[in-house]
């Protein structure tokens, strides 16, 4: 099933996605279902042109994401390719207020001029899962969506910054950090139908260009790799997120950035088109 989360007349509800229409399951968003609730349809229907998308989870738990899981980013980054022998997971998290939905607009922070785009394959748990196996992992999974994981690429902080090693790194993760960070969507396709997450095309066009384009079999770690490498770190919760990494063809290679009027369309197969349209700062005080 395609479930999809939507906004209809300043109210939330989450439903079932046929055709261009949605069917209503019941108000909120998605978490009952994913938690177990069944999505028994209640006869109300919406044209999709009538709904605003909504990321199909307003709040996960958790937003764990993967550095480094396709060779060639790793490469076009400048480093070595990693070993695949003694390699793990490289794993960072992302906070609720990351996420937004299918054309949503994304704001460039203040704090940085430099962001970026990544396309990559998001999972959502739909089981708790502690100390599982490889082999048991896709179990713990209920389904998948489109995600780009955007990057502010450096920080301006009105200062020098050190030059510290330890700086670089925490200056790479609070750039995965800002509001709007994690578009995910347009909606959640249950595990069911995604057979093997391992072979799926994955892409993203900046403005119609294409700038990304590669398969999920180019990850470095599986998604069940991945799923069980975490459960040995931390408790994964129902309804936590995992974004799974991104191939070749990020900003950073060519020092071209996301600037205000720019359209990101991601797509990974089967999973639909996720639409994030960039705007300059914006004034919150």
């Amino acid at each position: 099933m395609k479930l999809a989360t939507v906004e209809h007349a300043g109210r939330v509800y989450h439903g079932v996605i046929d055709g261009d229409a949605i069917d209503i399951v019941g108000p909120g968003d998605l978490r009952e279902v994913v938690a177990g609730a069944p999505a028994a349809r209640t006869g109300a229907t919406y044209a999709l042109e009538d709904v605003r998308i909504l990321p199909p989870l307003l709040s996960p738990g958790k937003i764990v994401a993967v550095a480094a899981n396709y060779q060639e980013h790793v490469v076009e980054g400048g480093d070595k390719p990693r070993d695949i022998r003694t390699a793990t997971p490289r794993l960072f998290l992302k906070p609720d207020t990351a996420v937004v939905g299918d054309d949503a607009q994304v704001e460039i922070a203040l704090i940085t001029n430099e962001l970026d785009w990544e396309v990559e394959l998001a999972v959502v748990m739909g089981r708790d899962a502690k100390e599982i196996s490889v082999e048991s992992a896709l179990d713990h999974v209920f389904g998948y969506s489109t995600s780009n994981d955007i990057s502010a690429r450096s920080l301006r902080t009105g200062g020098e910054r050190d030059g510290q090693s330890a700086t670089d790194f925490f200056d790479w993760l609070e750039g995965k950090w800002l509001d709007g960070s994690a578009p995910m969507g347009p909606y959640l396709v249950t595990a069911d139908e995604v057979p093997n997450p391992q072979n799926l095309a994955i892409s993203l066009a900046v403005n119609g260009e294409m700038k990304q384009s590669a398969n999920t079999a180019d990850m470095i770690h599986t998604v069940a790799e991945i799923v069980s490498f975490t459960s040995r770190l931390m408790t994964l919760r129902t309804g936590d997120v995992i974004l799974t990494g991104t191939p070749a063809g990020v900003g950073m290679a060519t020092q071209t950035y996301l600037k205000p009027g720019d359209v990101v369309v991601a797509e990974v197969e089967g999973l639909g088109t996720l639409t994030s349209r960039i705007v300059a700062p914006q004034s919150h005080r």
